[in-house]
């Protein structure tokens, strides 16, 4: 029987093939999955998706054999249209996904990396949070009024009703105890610059 097949002509296996055939499918493969792997590799650069690509091809071959028209062209040019279409096919579907996958990975490295930056700022302010209220109230105060209130050193001083010298001894003290502080728990490296 296979040798019928070897001598017959590629439209007698496809008539064969709409009778469901296998073996005549199978020596259309032999002919001509070679030179649609071949198409396929080149334009893919992958011998995975080019393999992939071969059974598509032959696979829609073997449901839709009647899509084949002899009066058309050869089955191979046939074969090698649908291995090109295939191919570009994947190249945009595998282009598509690379794409997908770049975006969800940068979003889930920005995201990764806010909730990170997030949980270190609230581990930071906390810290400052606690050095401030161990300072003595004469050195938190103008601390507080300055830098959380937003007050210049000369506003503080008018608020505090004392000399802006003082005013601002007290915010240095209170700063360096801070930074002593904080130096302490790890949360800041360096001395207190003199």
């Amino acid at each position: 029987m296979r040798n019928d097949f070897a001598t017959a002509s590629d439209a007698s296996l496809v008539l064969l093939v709409a009778r469901w055939h296998e073996s005549a499918l199978a020596e259309l493969y032999r002919r001509h999955a070679g030179a649609v792997f071949g198409l396929a590799r080149r334009l893919l650069n992958d011998a995975v998706l080019a393999e992939e690509v071969v059974q598509e091809v032959f696979l829609r071959l073997w449901r839709q054999p009647e899509r084949y028209d002899p009066e058309r062209g050869s089955l191979r040019s046939f074969l090698l249209s649908a291995s090109h279409s295939r191919a570009i096919d994947t190249l945009r579907s595998e282009g598509a996904r690379r794409d997908r996958e770049n975006r969800d990975a940068l979003r889930t490295a920005e995201a990764g990396y806010d909730l990170e930056r997030e949980v270190a700022d609230l581990t930071l302010a906390e810290h400052v949070r606690s050095a401030l209220r161990s300072l003595p109230e004469n050195e938190q105060r103008p601390i507080a009024l300055a830098y959380f209130a937003g007050h210049t050193y000369r506003e503080v001083a008018e608020l505090l009703g004392e000399p802006e010298g003082t005013v601002k001894g007290r915010i240095r003290a209170g700063l360096r105890r801070m930074h002593d502080a904080l130096a302490g728990s790890g949360m800041v490296a360096g001395g207190w610059p003199e």
